[in-house]
């Protein structure tokens, strides 16, 4: 008779085969998007400097890119435009020749396979780097849903297969559900980012899409990085107005907002591993602090574990690559 009365937890890590036999929580490749920024002109390819691998794409270079992605097997893509020319109302954004709607177009015809995501907001084209329309040195939220429906109307043209509002105006769901139904889109899926918070961890993406307001901040907008509570009413807000998935950005510093969305709403989820997030770990690992394949892995399983179905992460060739060896 064994003399130890406690319970035996490491039989169930003895080995590699045990481990993987009851792990409870799965990273695929499936779960992934890969977000993409297209710039107008030709040849070019421009990396980010603030984040390590990733670039700025022209058309010409972007089918290759995304075969690459089908290739490593990620089936899925958040295409991000960065224009030559910007206005107080981000006109480009909605123009049938915007820079995202012609790499939609190219891509449905080109890449079919992938799954087409268009993140619909107006800072990347507005002179002022805001996400609405600008008065009184405030962004006017009524006048900018106007303009934001014309936008996903104009990217579901185009060949959106997901719309994915990113610009925390009240209202926004509601409003591009009704548009895109009366313009006959009755089946593209509201991919909403309810859950955005004013964030420090968006520096490097604002160099990469050149979307770094002129004035003040967004924190009339986005939400305060102090507040739960409200997140759960933002979330609510976009279900009852139509959302088909919730997007919780960031992802790390807000696992715990990934939790109770997953667990009050009957949506899917998706966790957006942000540019600052993916900065620290390059930065980290190119001064071989960390071991970054074993860091990031773990990383993204943390936001799967807290309910997250679906990520978008820049890392996601990196890990798909990991995820096939």
């Amino acid at each position: 008779m064994c003399e130890h009365a406690f319970k035996r937890h490491r039989r169930l890590r003895a080995s590699n085969n045990m481990r993987a036999l009851v792990r409870e929580t799965q990273l695929s490749k499936d779960d992934l998007i890969y977000p993409i920024f297209v710039v107008e002109g030709s040849t070019v390819k421009n990396e980010v400097s603030s984040m390590p691998g990733v670039f700025q794409v022209s058309l010409d270079y972007l089918t290759e890119e995304m075969k690459e992605l089908v290739r490593l097997g990620i089936r899925s893509v958040i295409l991000f435009g960065v224009p030559q020319e910007k206005d107080e109302v981000g006109s480009q954004a909605y123009e049938s020749t915007g820079i995202v709607q012609q790499a939609l177009r190219q891509l449905k015809h080109e890449v079919p396979e992938l799954t087409l995501i268009a993140d619909t907001c107006l800072c990347e084209y507005t002179s002022h780097g805001h996400c609405g329309v600008i008065h009184d040195n405030d962004v006017e939220n009524d006048a900018s849903l106007d303009l934001l429906v014309q936008t996903a109307i104009s990217q579901a043209e185009a060949g959106a297969d997901i719309i994915a509002p990113s610009n925390m105006m009240d209202g926004f769901v509601k409003a591009i559900r009704t548009g895109l139904d009366e313009a006959g889109f009755i089946n593209i899926p509201i991919m909403s980012y309810a859950v955005k918070y004013a964030s420090a961890f968006y520096g490097p993406f604002r160099d990469a899409a050149g979307s770094t307001p002129q004035f003040g901040d967004r924190k009339t907008y986005q939400m305060d990085p102090a507040n739960r509570r409200e997140a759960l009413r933002e979330a609510n807000s976009d279900v009852e107005e139509g959302a088909d998935f919730l997007i919780v950005k960031p992802a790390l510093s807000y696992l715990d907002i990934v939790r109770e969305v997953k667990d009050q709403f009957n949506v899917p989820v998706v966790a957006y591993n942000v540019s600052g997030e993916y900065a620290m770990v390059k930065a980290a690992a190119a001064n071989g602090w960390i071991d970054e394949k074993q860091l990031v892995l773990e990383k993204l399983t943390s936001m799967k574990r807290a309910g997250a179905d679906i990520i978008i992460t820049y890392f996601a060739k990196d890990v798909a690559q990991w995820l096939n060896e």
